[in-house]
């Protein structure tokens, strides 16, 4: 009878075992914005016809045998314990349903999700806010899969909103000529060279990172154990995709290099105005990377295909990244913000570090276990200054049953960090969301300074020629 129930049970991958144990608990959440009200009646139907039959993960909790080992098992769901729709006062205006559903969304994202239970939750919120008339909050335990299938599964329960018949269509994340076309032997040999010294050194210095050295204590990191408790604040911004396309043609980089630049001056901008001496602190964003051998979604089955090359489950690691730091010149020249994202991500580019970072948490997990990889993750994390994730949302807008979709939004609660930026676009608009520690960040300072950063990277980069590059 136990073999029996043990063939009915899936093995919980290790990365979802590192992000729901005892010392880590690591959720997604995830904010639809629509056009026009929610017509809740259709709610039930939608979880039941659409959102289950995804993923069994979706119908399943994690259970563990006499082994210790931790299994997907499948249950029952009861659909109402997984639905809430919260009831703010009536006749407010829409700046005070605003600040009601931040605040709500901040509540939610620190509850823990019973284990009792599959593990994920909804959120209606039938109120219009500055951003959309109504909202639906997604929040999904980490464990359940990564940003990439947590995303594949919620846009495939919408549509085009133009003609439902065709598919989602997304950037493309080709490599250019340059990249592509055949290196010389001579080129190769160098570039062998370079990857194997980028490579001890990045890898070597990670290792560092989670285990001894520690960046300063500034105004984006408080360095407190238990900031994991600690109430926080979600709130979001957007900026022009094609702006930031004309920063990438004038500069010749990627869009990667100029919105990691912003965001790295930004958080500079912030933790001078919070604290001169900070400007040449020692900080470092944990980078969050997808490991899929992919170019990019190429539809919505394919991302939720096992059997394609980008399967369901947690096919992440992470990279550390140094924050620049803020000197009179970067100041006086802030274009060299994206040079310096430029060179950081081109070296790291031609480095083996994530791989190997993924190999020493496999290998650490075989000798020592799950709970001391999800310790050691745990160090990582409280040892960083931010954390950094990114996702590549539709072209095209969404709808969900006839509902238009205005904007979308993520980000990672339950972390010890203080600050966590999430970067998605959507139909032209690049949205970067802030998890930051209420009462720590200064959540619309930072925002100012991002808006600031942008504000004077573009109008540097629009005095330089369309033709010229640096």
């Amino acid at each position: 009878m136990e073999h029996q129930m043990e063939e009915q049970t899936v093995p919980v991958s290790p990365v979802g075992q590192y992000f729901n144990s005892s010392v880590l608990c690591i959720y997604v959440i995830g904010v639809i914005e629509f056009e026009v009200p929610i017509d809740d009646s259709q709610a039930f139907t939608l979880l039941k016809n659409v959102f289950l039959p995804i993923n069994p993960r979706f119908s399943s909790i994690m259970v563990q045998n006499k082994k210790g080992e931790k299994r997907w098992k499948q249950v029952d769901v009861n659909l109402k314990d997984h639905v809430d729709m919260p009831v703010f006062p009536e006749g407010k205006t829409v700046e005070l349903y605003d600040k009601y559903f931040h605040d709500y969304l901040s509540s939610i994202a620190m509850e823990q999700l019973p284990q009792c239970r599959p593990l994920w939750k909804i959120h209606i919120v039938n109120y219009p806010t500055r951003d959309a008339c109504s909202s639906v909050i997604f929040k999904l335990h980490h464990a359940l899969g990564d940003g990439y299938s947590l995303m594949g599964a919620l846009l495939s329960c919408l549509q085009r909103a133009d003609d439902p018949s065709l598919p989602l269509s997304f950037p493309s994340l080709k490599q250019s000529k340059e990249e592509s076309s055949t290196k010389s032997f001579g080129r190769k040999f160098s570039w062998m060279l370079s990857s194997a010294f980028n490579t001890v050194s990045d890898f070597g210095w990670s290792v560092l990172k989670s285990s001894i050295i520690s960046d300063d204590i500034t105004p984006i990191r408080s360095g407190d154990e238990g900031a994991d408790f600690h109430p926080i604040s979600i709130s979001s911004m957007t900026f022009s995709i094609d702006q930031i396309k004309d920063i990438k043609s004038r500069l010749g980089v990627t869009i990667n290099d100029v919105v990691t630049g912003i965001v790295f001056y930004g958080t500079r901008l912030y933790m001078q105005d919070m604290d001169s001496k900070s400007n040449t602190a020692h900080s470092t964003a944990l980078v969050l990377l997808n490991t899929r051998n992919i170019k990019g979604y190429q539809s919505i089955n394919d991302m939720l295909n096992t059997k394609a090359k980008g399967p369901w489950g947690n096919k992440i690691t992470f990279l550390h990244v140094p924050i620049p730091k803020l000197s009179e010149s970067k100041i006086s020249s802030p274009l060299q913000f994206i040079w310096d994202s430029h060179n950081i991500i081109k070296r790291k580019k031609q480095s083996l570090a994530v791989a190997l970072t993924g190999t020493l948490l496999d290998v650490e997990g075989k000798f020592r276990g799950q709970e001391a990889v999800a310790k050691h993750i745990r160090s990582t994390l409280t040892k960083s200054s931010a954390v950094i994730s990114n996702l590549v949302g539709p072209v095209q807008q969404m709808s969900l049953a006839n509902h238009p979709v205005k904007g979308l939004y993520f980000t990672l609660a339950g972390g010890p960090e203080s600050l966590v930026i999430s970067i998605m676009s959507y139909m032209g608009v690049m949205r970067v969301t802030f998890k930051t520690e209420k009462d720590f960040i200064d959540e619309r300072k930072l925002k100012s300074c991002m808006h600031s950063a942008f504000e004077v990277i573009l109008q540097a980069a629009m005095k330089i020629p369309q033709e010229t590059k640096h």
